[in-house]
């Protein structure tokens, strides 16, 4: 059996935010921030939400692609700065996954930082994945979220 996990490639996204970081924290406690987080035409449904805070507990959703089901159980832990957390997957697509959320104040607001370490299963669905989860579909997903973050934050 071969580590799939060996291949683990990396994407990192950051932008400026014009907003405090107790606003960024609140707005990612937000039970609805996932399904607001998620660019149409992919639907987000929320299964079960045990996370206690952000840094603690497990939270299991489906994204539907059209008429195609994924579902997926991440669990919430401590992420590299003391103003970060991380999501990784425990069941789901992906031979591996790991989102890490890392805000930092700087003059003028906030950085966000999306970091995601991953890792396809090989076979049909790795390759399916590598579709959905990897290269420009990647980067136009977090190009999304920097996008909707900013919206909410603002009120714009």
């Amino acid at each position: 059996m071969t580590d799939t996990t060996a291949n683990k490639r990396r994407f990192e996204k950051t932008s400026i935010l014009p907003a405090t970081l107790d606003a960024l924290v609140r707005f990612h406690k937000d039970p609805r921030a996932l399904a607001r987080l998620t660019p149409p035409p992919i639907v987000m449904r929320l299964q079960r939400d045990d996370r206690r805070s952000l840094t603690e507990g497990k939270i299991e959703f489906t994204m539907w692609f059209g008429p195609l089901p994924i579902r997926w159980l991440a669990r919430h832990e401590p992420g590299p700065t003391p103003h970060s957390f991380a999501d990784s997957q425990v069941k789901g697509p992906l031979a591996y996954w790991r989102h890490e959320h890392i805000f930092t104040e700087v003059g003028g607001g906030v950085e966000l930082t999306d970091r995601i370490t991953l890792a396809h299963r090989g076979g049909l669905l790795g390759i399916c994945t590598r579709l959905a989860f990897d290269g420009l579909p990647l980067r136009i997903l977090f190009a999304y979220r920097h996008w909707r973050t900013r919206r909410v934050l603002t009120g714009a």
